[in-house]
């Protein structure tokens, strides 16, 4: 497993993260085999939220063993001060821990959201009271909209920003997909980047064999493919694993055999993407 320095933080994160909305919506024991497994491989980054169905519940035990090892992120859809507070203290409960490493304004979807949350009596409050007292490290930021992140990102100091970067945001650009912009400003800022959906190759048609937001690639040469092209953009830190424990041991079998791509072949990538008909999802 390779390891690089998620921007500003100074830590060195696995290549891949145990994200954790792929627990969230099975059993204890299944759970656990999941993470058992994911965690001998390496990974040493570990992604939850309170919306994720009993990620944290599941989580937990996983979490008080190994906490000096991790680095540890947290997430709310709270924009609100008082919100923000309280579910930052619920997720530590349910978690068992003292204190996260990184803490997200989770999917932020409008410049309205944005504004609500970095206003006056909003989340934003609560986030740098936390970390004033030491009950969070670093402030971070997830939305799916490349504008949004690039708008957060002039009026905030954020550590990090989770976004998606993949060969689907790329096959037709657009303003709200296309992350090369925001990955250059990251660059500038050295600010760490979390990647999601990289294995995602077009919204759902039809039956959902998955628990993911996406019909994702299932053929390892494609995976291997999608997963290389994300990790070969310059500032990536780290990709987060899809909802889906089922797709986790194709995509770290990919992880251990990473190699850069080199510019022909990220473009060869993207002509593939075009022909096999991927397509954005949002």
């Amino acid at each position: 497993m390779d390891y690089r320095v998620l921007g500003g933080t100074g830590f060195k994160a696995s290549v891949v993260a145990l994200g954790g909305c792929g627990v969230g919506w099975v059993d204890q024991e299944t759970a656990d085999r999941a993470i058992e497994y994911v965690l001998s491989r390496g990974v040493n980054v570990v992604d939850a939220a309170p919306t994720y169905g009993e990620a944290e519940v599941r989580l937990r035990n996983w979490i008080v063993k190994l906490r000096t090892r991790l680095f540890l992120a947290e997430k709310t859809q709270k924009r609100d001060r008082d919100g923000a507070w309280s579910e930052l203290k619920a997720s530590m409960d349910r978690l068992g821990v003292e204190s996260f490493d990184l803490y997200q304004m989770h999917a932020v979807s409008d410049f309205e959201d944005l504004n609500k949350a970095l206003s006056r009596d909003g989340a934003i409050e609560a986030f740098k009271e936390a970390r004033e007292v030491g009950l969070i490290r670093f402030i971070g930021l997830t939305t799916h909209d490349v504008r949004i992140a690039l708008k957060a990102l002039e009026l905030f100091e954020f550590d990090t920003i989770m976004i998606p970067v993949g060969l689907f945001s790329l096959v037709n650009p657009t303003p709200r997909s296309d992350f090369r912009q925001l990955l250059r400003v990251t660059r500038d800022k050295n600010i760490g980047v979390i990647a999601i959906k990289a294995i995602a190759r077009r919204p759902w048609k039809g039956e959902h064999k998955y628990n993911t937001w996406y019909e994702p690639l299932e053929d390892q040469d494609m995976i291997d493919l999608a997963v290389w092209f994300t990790l070969s953009q310059e500032g990536v830190a780290t990709y987060s694993l899809p909802c889906d424990i089922r797709l986790w041991p194709k995509v770290l079998n990919t992880a251990e055999r990473f190699r850069v791509l080199t510019a022909e072949e990220q473009e060869e990538a993207l002509e593939k993407a075009r022909l096999e008909m991927f397509e954005y999802i949002y």
